[in-house]
């Protein structure tokens, strides 16, 4: 990782909200195969698995939102 990129290492508790998110959902559909405390406990696991063994997940920095104010189209004149 270079001093000018804009990748970080994720926290622990990123990791673990993401990989319980995967855990619980199919896309934007519910998986109910495994439900939310389950997926909680297996997240926190491989986090730590990961850490032990030397894992360094990076995370880009939140895009900017689009602002429509910002955004003034040019009348024809």
């Amino acid at each position: 990782m270079t001093e000018d990129s804009p990748l970080r290492p994720a926290t622990p508790q990123e990791i673990v909200e993401t990989l319980s998110f995967a855990l619980r959902y199919d896309g934007r559909k519910r998986s109910h195969s495994a439900d939310q405390y389950m997926a909680q406990i297996t997240a926190e696991r491989l986090v730590e698995q990961l850490r032990q063994a030397g894992f360094v997940i990076l995370k880009k920095p939140p895009v900017a939102m689009h602002s429509s104010a910002a955004y003034q189209p040019k009348l024809k004149e």
